[in-house]
């Protein structure tokens, strides 16, 4: 058997390398972002390993577009959906590829790839009935018959049993 001495020494060891490690995976991580410019080149974005938006620059000609909050928007997006590669790349000594896996797994999720722009996925059809009619041609459904309810022979209403009898 061993010394107790030896084996805690050790047990100690292991865990300072790992936390290490676990340091230099952590510092590796928080290095990496990704930088994305729009389609014409006049809106740059950095977002860091989080996805956060950490630079912005926007070109003078863009500025007074219409819709300038939504490119700048898509561009973000798709800096964000390139974080699990650059993640991937950046970290080269990952603690265990379990944990590398799981951690590239979560950004995929989080930062899924844009649809591509001009594109947007089809609606849903709002019943089967509506799918190839035109709403001109649309009618409201008709409204359901109802038959007379039939009386007694002196005109009298028997359904709140005036008479007391209600078996007959």
């Amino acid at each position: 058997m061993s010394n107790p001495e030896q084996l805690i020494a050790g047990f100690e060891a292991r865990m300072a390398e790992s936390q290490r490690q676990a340091d230099r995976m952590v510092s590796e991580i928080e290095a990496v972002s990704v930088a994305e410019r729009s389609k014409d080149g006049q809106i740059g974005v950095k977002v860091d390993h989080a996805g956060n938006l950490i630079g912005l620059e926007i070109g003078l000609s863009v500025r007074d577009k219409p819709d300038l909050a939504e490119e700048i928007l898509r561009t973000v997006r798709s800096a964000q959906s390139k974080l699990a590669g650059a993640m991937r790349a950046g970290v080269t000594d990952p603690v265990g590829p379990e944990v590398m896996n799981q951690l590239v797994n979560r950004l995929e999720q989080a930062f899924p790839v844009p649809e591509p722009e001009g594109f947007a996925p089809p609606a849903p059809p709002r019943d089967e009935g509506a799918r190839f009619v035109l709403e001109e041609e649309r009618q409201p459904p008709p409204e359901p018959s109802r038959a007379p309810r039939p009386s007694t022979e002196d005109g009298h209403d028997d359904d709140y049993f005036s008479d007391g009898d209600y078996l007959r």
